[in-house]
């Protein structure tokens, strides 16, 4: 539910997500207590007002963008949460709900490295000329954990 209201509501205006985060969340067929509601509108929503992710969600930016590319000889094929391209840099970013959250890149599982890792190679073919940055966005904390390059390319070789 937080991945789909990460798509969605970044797309309604400010003023209009809570109620349509409720509205979504108060669906028979969701089974969702009111206390589990409430903690799942609040997350999100947390999300989307802080300042430091303003630009994973502002114009521009993109949601579940399929990915597919070929690397050392194996297909790589993936949704990406969130995408931002400027002129000259690229951010990946992918949700993560688990918990707990780690404190830094050194306790982040390894597949979810590889995962950003494979993701980083495939777009760096289709965006040659621009500084690709992986990220992954912990939704409980919420924290943005930006993972180091050298990181990055330890996982694959």
């Amino acid at each position: 539910l937080v991945h789909g209201f990460l798509q969605l509501l970044p797309d309604i205006a400010p003023a209009a997500r809570e109620e349509a985060a409720q509205r979504f969340l108060a669906r028979p067929g969701l089974g969702l207590d009111e206390k589990m509601r409430a903690s799942i509108a609040r997350e999100t929503l947390a999300l989307l007002v802080e300042p430091g992710f303003a630009s994973l969600f502002g114009p521009g930016s993109l949601a579940e963008v399929p990915i597919t590319g070929i690397i050392d000889g194996d297909v790589v094929s993936g949704q990406i949460d969130r995408l931002v391209v400027s002129a000259d840099k690229v951010l990946v970013v992918d949700y993560k709900t688990a918990r707990p959250v780690p404190e830094d890149t050194s306790r982040v599982p390894n597949a979810y490295l590889r995962q950003m890792a494979l993701y980083r190679a495939v777009l760096k073919g289709v965006f040659p000329d621009h500084a690709i940055t992986c990220a992954l966005l912990y939704t409980a904390a919420p924290k943005l954990i930006t993972l180091p390059d050298g990181q990055l390319d330890g996982v694959l070789a």
